[in-house]
């Protein structure tokens, strides 16, 4: 028989500050991690206020969450005082339930053992039901009356997400049961508590890319006449890269949110002289670090207002001092390396790595290459200089192209209902740089389309190599010849790219439709 576990509580004082305020992302931590203990809901009775318990009224608005059988719901909204006193029929209901032995165990979170949680805990205390919970004050009423608390903590530099794996660790280990933290949103993919599936460099790098286009934005201003002091904020931004990928690192890979977000930082500050693989590097080591260490203080029984502490601090510190003592100068020279790589072969034939290029980029964002391996070159550029010569590719080979081709589908489509597939497509690689995919359909379903888009790239590559460019992608087509070391170059790239990828599609849709009257003559 599998446990069965029955929350009960409130939004509390200063659990209101720490998620108390959201009680569906509260309890749904909660049940998740009970599912994921193999463990059972029994009852849910959770009193949410619109304003702390330190500073409540009758009057103030709340509500009453309870659980119907398969998932969480709203059973009353009301005054505060109304809700206690529907609240307290359900302790009841609760009560009876552990009486009946329905109930093996309880989560408490700021509960109130002399109102509205009264009879339920005087239920458990008769019945010796293990507890665990929240709420200094009243987890210390709550033993008095007799209840066999396994663990308490306090709230005060938790969240929600690692209050309840405290909760749920606490009562795993006081009944000798296997559990496995579920870390991620429920449905999510690699959301086991195994820390090493969830490493993703194309999860981190795609996260990060609205600091580089931030930093890119930047730039572009600081060339604007009379705007020259924008170049110290763009050298700051270059500067907080490090910090922005290591945040995002130490926060996928751990799945313990804040906890991880503040270790990331600290990790990614000691980072900045590695550069971007020294901060991603360092993200990762500090991921792996918050839930090994959060995991550890539990299993020393240590409340979980600490084990966040040790978790997040100290997780911090060893990745960023690891990195800065030691893999930040050899990430900076990895760094360094490949740069000098791409530029040395730039300089011996820009012509030839534009052709290359634009002629490959289409094979390579399809079988799954781009985001391994293009990206990652193109944000090692971009970090030093805000600009890039494969990111100067991206936007020519493959926006502009797929530009054209939904283009074509819009004007002149092969069927009617191509054209409403098309319209969006055209209309967001043109606004926001980006969302080639919208292309694939006609590329697919036409061999002569699929030529054009190769040539258009591989055309529009070897301009960008002549005019020796460099540029970046996800940004609107308007802004990114601005953003770009040569505009005139660039849009004559783009532009030329994009009228090839159209000619050729309208061609193919026409000799398309002459074949198909064709055959139906022919048929006829």
């Amino acid at each position: 028989m599998r446990k069965r576990i029955a929350i009960l509580g409130s939004s509390g004082g200063n659990l209101y500050n720490l998620g108390g305020k959201d009680p569906k992302s509260l309890l749904g931590e909660l049940i998740q991690q009970i599912q994921a203990a193999e463990m059972e809901i029994g009852a849910v009775q959770f009193i949410a206020a619109e304003a702390s318990m330190d500073n409540i009224k009758p009057t103030t608005k709340a509500s009453l969450w309870t659980w119907n059988g398969d998932d969480i719901e709203i059973s009353f909204t009301g005054t505060l005082q109304e809700v206690n006193e529907q609240a307290k029929a359900e302790d009841s209901k609760i009560a009876q339930l552990i009486s009946d032995s329905q109930i093996d165990g309880l989560i408490l979170a700021s509960a109130d053992p002399e109102g509205t949680n009264k009879e339920a805990l005087a239920a458990a205390a008769k019945n010796k039901l293990a507890a665990t919970g929240t709420g200094g004050t009243s987890m210390a009423k709550i033993q008095a009356m007799g209840v066999n608390v396994v663990a308490v903590s306090g709230t005060t530099g938790t969240t929600n997400r690692t209050r309840s794996i405290a909760n749920v660790f606490a009562l795993a280990k006081h009944w000798q049961l296997k559990y496995r933290p579920s870390i991620g949103n429920a449905g999510e993919i690699n959301a086991s508590g195994n820390v090493f599936s969830r490493i993703s460099i194309r999860g981190i790098l795609m996260a990060s890319l609205p600091a580089f286009i931030s930093m890119a934005l930047i730039l572009i201003i600081s060339k604007i006449p009379g705007l020259q002091a924008f170049e110290k904020i763009f050298e700051t931004i270059i500067a907080a890269l490090p910090v922005v990928v290591a945040t995002i690192a130490a926060k996928q890979v751990s799945g313990l949110n804040e906890v991880a977000i503040v270790a990331g930082i600290i990790t990614g500050t000691l980072s900045v002289g590695g550069g971007l693989i020294g901060g991603i590097i360092g993200g990762i080591i500090a991921g792996i670090l918050v839930q090994v260490l959060f995991i550890k203080c539990l299993q020393w029984s240590f409340p979980a207002t600490t084990a966040n502490i040790v978790s997040g601090g100290i997780s911090g510190l060893i990745a960023g001092l690891l990195v800065y003592y030691l893999i930040g100068p050899l990430a900076q020279m990895a760094g360094d390396s490949i740069r000098l790589l791409i530029n040395t072969a730039i300089e011996i034939s820009p012509v030839l790595c534009g052709a290359l290029a634009g002629l490959l980029i289409w094979p390579a964002i399809m079988g799954g290459m781009y985001h391994a391996a293009i990206l990652p070159i193109v944000l090692l550029e971009m970090e030093k200089t805000g600009n890039s010569f494969l990111g100067a590719i991206d936007m020519v080979g493959l926006v502009m192209v797929s530009a054209g081709i939904t283009l074509a589908n819009v004007l002149y489509p092969r069927v009617k209902d191509e054209q409403a597939l098309a319209t969006p497509g055209f209309l967001i690689n043109v606004v926001f740089g980006t969302f080639v995919e919208a292309s694939y359909p006609f590329m697919f379903s036409n061999k002569i389309v699929f030529a054009g888009a190769l040539i258009s790239a591989c055309v529009g590559g070897t301009l960008v190599g002549f005019f020796n460019v460099r540029g970046t992608a996800y940004v609107p087509a308007i802004v990114a010849p601005g953003l770009s070391t040569d505009w005139q170059g660039f849009l004559i790239s783009m532009l030329v790219a994009m009228a090839i990828s159209f000619i050729i599609t309208i061609s193919a849709n026409k000799f398309s439709k002459v074949k198909d009257s064709k055959d139906d003559i022919t048929v006829a």
